[in-house]
């Protein structure tokens, strides 16, 4: 008997028309949105300025080629590079990833929205840069800030009901996706072109998330989401020559990506594609922590100041309970040795250790000397996380959306200190009012590391005015950042 295979040209998935024809729309109509965006560009950046602190994450930035000259190239936010817009995403991207201190979205799939920026703004930027060498209008910062909406709805809807992770996949093939159709658009495709280019990026080969766990927990996890922000350019950039298209990339049978990667089962959606993920993404104002972590930490706060308070130091205590969600247990609930920074900033032991060591937790915190301090892991071996299935509920709740942990404390001499419960960490849109001020300080701190007071007043007139920054051409706002 012969398997007669149908060489008919399916329609494009319709999967992918939705997301193609919602970019196309063009700007929401969420003043909420806009406002979040906004706060999230100078959050971003200010994340990326951090990273170039860290040797090895500045090892990998600037030209594949050294000396590599791009004319009209896309300039790099915190440096002196100037690079063809594949290669800038991938720069920017980094810096933005390197230290887990940019947004997050927590559903089905977890993710960082921002990491799209890295694509987003090297395009606009490169764009502006030869229309106005061939005398035409540049892209605005608007234009960067409806792509930046529009990419965390991509991301963050596919993630709502769709988990990557449980069939061994990483959440940067999210990035990829959003980046890829967003700068479709911001290049000018069409609405084939940009069916094409999404199309190719459901093909690629997707990113394992082996280097995000035990025993292989490793620094591309850092640089992980600039290589896809970086891919989704290139494949924009491809589709743009008119290079074809495949309309059931993701539904054919046998060689679609269902079936290949994600164990046969077509992708469900929770609502349609408006402003939502931005409206409700997560900051991450205090701790360069992974986002599961933030809730723990800022109790694990709480109760350094309450050991002060009596008197008592974590040299006094016994054991840590842990009362969490399931996504905090299932990804960094870790035991034994942490090899490197990237293992420790996905530990929750780690994570509490340092800040009931020291009241602190920083970046610098996951470095090799402040990790040989052996307390550390005695406290680790003292904490034990455990699910509550009502937080896990909560946390998938679309009207709550809560990370919450609750941690208590006993003492060696046996007593027992209060629970402290955190459901929303100050990042949460529910704690949007106190944590915005603490967000534009981190903003403020960030460019002190790189700038000299005349270019930080600079970056902070063009930035804190929203209509200011609506209207700037997106290489002036740019060039502000050049050293």
């Amino acid at each position: 008997m012969s398997l007669h295979v149908s060489t008919h040209r399916p329609p494009f998935d319709a999967v992918m028309v939705d997301i193609v024809d919602y970019v196309a729309r063009g700007e929401p109509s969420s003043a909420l949105a806009y406002e979040t965006a906004r706060h999230c560009l100078l959050d971003t950046l200010g994340c990326g300025l951090e990273a170039l602190e860290y040797p090895a994450c500045t090892k990998l930035l600037g030209p594949i080629v050294p000396g590599t000259l791009v004319p009209h190239g896309a300039r790099v936010p915190g440096t002196s590079h100037q690079l063809d817009p594949v290669q800038a995403a991938f720069n920017l991207g980094v810096m933005v990833r390197w230290l887990d201190f940019n947004d997050t979205w927590l559903a089905a799939e977890w993710g960082h929205p921002s990491d799209n920026l890295g694509g987003i703004l090297a395009t606009a930027d490169w764009l502006s840069r030869r229309a106005i060498a061939e005398g035409k209008p540049p892209l605005t910062m608007r234009d960067v800030l409806t792509a930046m909406i529009q990419a965390h709805e991509i991301q963050g809807c596919l993630a709502l009901e769709n988990s990557f992770n449980r069939v061994g996949l990483d959440h940067i093939v999210l990035v990829k996706v959003a980046t890829t159709t967003v700068v479709s658009r911001l290049l000018g495709l069409s609405r084939e072109q940009s069916l094409n280019a999404l199309s190719l990026a459901w093909l690629d080969g997707q990113a394992l998330r082996t280097y995000r766990h035990a025993p292989n927990t490793g620094s591309r996890k850092s640089w992980a989401a600039g290589d896809a922000t970086a891919r989704g350019v290139r494949l924009a950039l491809i589709a743009r020559t008119g290079e074809m298209g495949y309309p059931s990339a993701l539904t054919a049978k046998t060689w679609g990506f269902y079936d290949v990667s994600y164990r046969g089962q077509p992708f469900e959606f929770q609502r349609p594609y408006g402003a939502y993920v931005m409206e409700n993404v997560l900051f991450k104002v205090s701790f360069p922590a992974e986002f599961h972590a933030q809730t723990a930490v800022e109790a694990a706060m709480t109760l350094h100041a309450e050991l002060s308070r009596r008197g008592k130091s974590a040299d006094d205590i016994a054991r840590i309970s842990v009362r969490t969600h399931e996504a905090c247990v299932r990804i960094i609930d870790k035991q034994g040795p942490l090899a490197n920074p990237a293992d420790r900033d996905h530990c929750i032991q780690y994570m509490l250790a340092v800040p009931l060591l020291f009241g602190r937790l920083t970046a610098a915190d996951y470095e090799d000397d402040v990790a040989a301090d052996p307390r550390i892991d005695a406290l680790r071996e003292k904490t034990v996380c455990v699910e509550d299935p009502a937080f896990t509920r909560d946390y998938h709740d679309p009207e709550k959306r809560s990370i919450a942990s609750g941690l208590t404390i006993t003492l060696k001499d046996g007593s027992v200190l209060p629970e402290v419960v955190v459901a929303y960490p100050i990042g949460h849109k529910r704690r949007r009012t106190e944590g915005i001020p603490l967000l534009e300080e981190k903003f403020r701190r960030n460019l002190a590391r790189r700038f000299g007071e005349a270019q930080q007043r600079k970056i902070l007139a063009l930035s804190l005015d929203p209509e200011k920054l609506d209207t700037t051409a997106v290489h002036e706002y740019v060039d502000a950042y050049v050293v």
